[in-house]
């Protein structure tokens, strides 16, 4: 699932490559990823300009130059890709937006799980979904990550998950984020101090802003992450790039989550607690 790097990442590419460019028409070829009408959506874009992005976790926001916004989510397998020859157009293409210019924005969706709306408010469509802070907010610092957390019950992964609580991460960069805290993903919240809350912030601060360094989203991602990255071991009977120990993998609510049982110690449970229960998750 495409989480708060990925989607970075598709805002900047549209950024690069479609503002500014005046929308000819809207290709529909899957009309269950759109919240509204094909055809009301059609009208509403032709003639129209988008002029400026904002992301809010997963959530990615365009602006029109008649005051709305296209509301874009990815579900498991959504991206953008900007292309001009026709033989170019992803083989899932379900939305694409066609300009005057001749040049295409495809929403290339192989599952159909994402979402593509219109909203007149921004921040009220935020609200809406109950979003908490992006995870990379500026204003989002480690006194107000600590207090956030300090407050919540059940597990810390899906504390991490949790949208309404900060938003931007999943399962994948939840692992990631994790394992570069050392902390067990089945830690309970409360049970962590202040220094590993405070380590926890730093990690997720660390682990996003490098996978948008280093392309997320993009085919070879993987393969630009940093050596001490969890990410490329998260496969079974892996080992782990930091203790060369076998990596561990744990269910938690129908999620796969990979750790290192040697690594990752704090906020263990004690022997015979149950794991991978407590704490919501958000979409």
């Amino acid at each position: 699932m495409p989480e708060l790097p990925d989607v970075e990442c598709y805002r900047r590419h549209l950024t690069a490559t479609s503002l500014g460019r005046a929308i000819a028409d809207v290709t529909v070829r899957k009309a269950k990823v759109l919240e509204l009408p094909a055809a009301r959506l059609r009208k509403a874009l032709r003639g129209r300009r988008m002029k400026a992005t904002r992301r809010r976790g997963k959530h990615l926001l365009v602006a029109l130059d008649d005051g709305r916004w296209l509301t874009l989510h990815f579900g498991m397998t959504g991206r953008l890709l900007h292309f001009k020859d026709p033989a170019d157009d992803p083989k899932y293409d379900r939305v694409r937006f066609d300009f005057t210019d001749g040049t295409h924005l495809a929403f290339d969706d192989r599952r159909q799980l994402g979402r593509i709306g219109l909203t007149r408010d921004a921040d009220a469509f935020f609200d809406e979904h109950e979003l908490g802070p992006d995870a990379l907010d500026p204003a989002l610092s480690e006194a107000r990550f600590v207090v956030l957390f300090a407050g919540k019950k059940g597990n810390v992964k899906a504390a991490l998950m949790d949208q309404s609580l900060v938003c931007g991460v999943g399962n994948i960069f939840s692992d990631e984020i994790l394992f570069q805290a050392r902390i067990d993903p089945r830690a309970k919240v409360q049970v962590l101090g202040r220094a590993e809350l405070g380590r926890l912030y730093r990690a997720l601060r660390k682990v996003l802003k490098t996978a948008v360094a280093r392309g997320a989203g993009s085919e070879a991602f993987v393969e630009a992450l940093p050596k001490s990255f969890l990410i490329p071991h998260r496969a079974k009977d892996a080992r782990c790039p930091r203790c060369r120990g076998p990596i561990k993998i744990l269910k938690f609510s129908g999620r796969t989550a990979y750790y290192c049982p040697a690594c990752q110690t704090a906020g263990r449970p004690s022997r015979g607690t149950a794991g991978g229960r407590g704490g919501r998750r958000r979409k």
